[in-house]
């Protein structure tokens, strides 16, 4: 194996992690502000895939503009999520919000099931299937779009949590719940427009999911796991970090499949979880 060769696995790592990472901030987003670990995020991520494949299937929509529907249909679904679900569960205990995530989870597959059957489905747009090339390399104009739209979703976020009003909100009540109600924030509201916005995110993830990998209503499940394990590496709430850690979970899988064969590329990614957390358990930019 030449040095040279380990340029596209290198790439292809790059990108990919930058669909990881946009999958994830979502769940970055309500892990820092609630400390919630949604369990239903990979399904909801899959919802919002389904969503634009039924716009696009139906109405002829290209996905990336059918997210004018997408965005909006997640943010109202997130917030009412919150309100009316999650936000009781948090009244009881806070042990509950986890168990009713769970169970959103497992409702949202059996729906996605009955409504579209278990059958394999993916967004095959014109562009979708095409490639980009760099030399004689060849790689998808697909992994590039979601590594771009994990930039630009990862760089909004940061800009609305720093530079907003409601983003301050929003990290004041991440750090200290009970100071900033003493402020005057509704922490409640404050905790419904964080699940919003996470499922906005989750919208604009779906969508380029859909457009690099084949999804059925059991998707879900895979890539909470990956999502999770991201989030953990980049430290609790952390949005730059949850976009490194993306990144680097991407590049061990593919340099992993490269060095061992395909076999070995979810253990390399799984190890190097349990390495990070013994030598940095709040992540590389956790608080």
């Amino acid at each position: 194996m030449g040095s040279v060769d380990v340029f596209t696995p290198v790439l292809m790592g790059i990108m990919l992690g930058g669909l990881y990472a946009l999958i994830a901030l979502g769940l970055s987003l309500v892990f820092g502000v609630m400390r919630l670990i949604n369990l239903a995020h990979g399904d909801l991520v899959i919802l919002s895939s389904y969503i634009s494949y039924a716009i696009f299937t139906y109405l002829a929509v290209d996905p990336i503009l059918g997210l004018v529907i997408t965005i909006p249909f997640m943010l109202l679904l997130g917030f009412l999520i919150q309100k009316y679900i999650l936000g009781r569960g948090f009244a009881i205990s806070s042990e509950t919000p986890l168990i009713i995530a769970f169970g959103i989870s497992l409702v949202l597959q059996n729906l996605n099931q009955i409504l579209w059957t278990p059958l394999s489905r993916g967004l095959n747009t014109s562009y979708s299937h095409m490639s980009f090339f760099i030399g004689e390399r060849q790689f998808p104009v697909s992994y590039l779009l979601a590594f771009l739209a994990g930039i630009v979703v990862m760089v909004g976020l940061r800009a609305f949590l720093t530079r907003t009003y409601m983003g301050r909100a929003i990290t004041a009540a991440s750090q200290d719940k009970r100071a900033a109600q003493l402020m005057g924030i509704n922490t409640n509201r404050i905790y419904g427009y964080a699940f919003a916005i996470a499922m906005g995110a989750a919208a604009v993830a779906g969508v380029f999911l859909g457009m690099t990998f084949p999804f059925t209503p059991t998707s879900g499940i895979s890539f909470l796991t990956i999502a999770f394990g991201t989030v953990v590496i980049g430290g609790l709430g952390s949005m730059l970090g949850t976009f490194l850690a993306g990144i680097i979970l991407g590049l061990s899988q593919t340099l992993g499949g490269y060095l061992f064969g395909s076999a070995s590329q979810m253990l390399i990614v799984y190890v190097l979880v349990l390495a990070i957390l013994a030598i940095r358990p709040h992540g590389l930019l956790g608080r």
